[in-house]
């Protein structure tokens, strides 16, 4: 059973950085749940808001319903009280519905909405999509502007006045003029996250538009590193800000450029550099190369020490 309402969900999330913990796969690529059970203790020791699990960088599209189950389980069995565990729901609409109504039996405490699988769809057929998962759950919802699920303003106040288990948007676009819509729209009725591709590239200017928090994919592997940024993004100083930005996060990024899928693989990596191995990655995607793992080491090296 959730430990929270949507309505508390939605005020531990806004105020806190939030993460998604990858997903260990052995040799074979089968999941790890001895390793994953380690990572998320590891992980949930820290001052975290929220753990996003099966999401993008825990490679859910990868995952199998059962492997969802066992993950998102895992997650709710492990995690520190007081550390809420987000699952997550994606596919077409009926899968959708079966992964929220899954995650809920599991003990997540809420849900993020990932895009329906492939076909481009009206502003209606986004309504539809999203409001049969919002009706098939009680836990708190939080819709994923992502891909081909970009919701106009109108959209996402229309949902957000019917079904109250509708509590966050998470951006992963960074189109301005559109996230201004949707905050004028809906106001403080949801809480607002950003979810581009190293998020902390972004945390800054996003901040000024009204999204409090964002999910750190490099959390997984340097966490110190990433809450003193977003410390540093909550204070607006600017200054330690662009440092951070210059010294690690665009280095950072000019390895994750070089490959196609690689803002997953890059993470996977850096837990490789800090002697915290969580496996490969699932086919379609590849691990970095020998030499780009190397390149990493040292850019990892010196900011967190191996095995901290």
């Amino acid at each position: 059973m959730p430990d929270y309402t949507p309505v508390e969900l939605a005020d531990i999330l806004k105020d806190g950085l939030l993460s998604f913990p990858v997903t260990p796969f052995d040799t074979d690529h089968q999941v790890d749940r001895a390793a994953l059970v380690e990572h998320l203790e590891w992980q949930s020791g820290f001052d975290i808001g929220g753990l996003f699990i099966a999401g993008g960088t825990g490679e859910g599209f990868s995952l199998s319903f059962d492997e969802h189950r066992l993950v998102t389980r895992t997650a709710v069995e492990t995690v520190r009280d007081g550390v809420p565990v987000i699952g997550s729901a994606g596919g077409n609409t009926a899968q959708a519905v079966a992964l929220a109504q899954q995650a809920e039996a599991a003990g997540a405490d809420g849900l993020l909405l990932l895009p329906p699988y492939l076909t481009e769809s009206t502003q209606e057929g986004l309504y539809a999509h999203v409001e049969a998962v919002l009706r098939a759950t009680d836990i708190g919802v939080i819709l994923y502007n992502r891909a081909n699920a970009i919701y106009a303003a109108d959209t996402v106040a229309r949902l957000a006045e019917v079904h109250p288990n509708l509590i966050g948007f998470k951006d992963g676009v960074g189109d301005f003029e559109q996230l201004a819509r949707v905050r004028s729209a809906n106001g403080d009725r949801l809480f607002y996250l950003g979810g581009l591709p190293t998020a902390e590239t972004f945390a800054l200017p996003l901040l000024q538009v009204g999204m409090s928090t964002y999910s750190s994919a490099m959390f997984n592997f340097v966490p110190e590193f990433a809450l003193e940024f977003y410390r540093d993004v909550r204070a607006q100083d600017r200054e330690a800000v662009q440092r951070k930005l210059t010294d690690f996060v665009l280095p950072y990024l000019d390895i994750r450029d070089r490959g196609k899928g690689y803002g997953v693989s890059i993470v996977k990596a850096g837990l490789r550099a800090v002697g915290r191995d969580a496996g490969p990655v699932r086919p379609p995607l590849r691990d970095l190369s020998e030499e780009e793992q190397g390149r990493l080491n040292a850019l990892v090296g010196a900011v967190a020490p191996v095995g901290a």
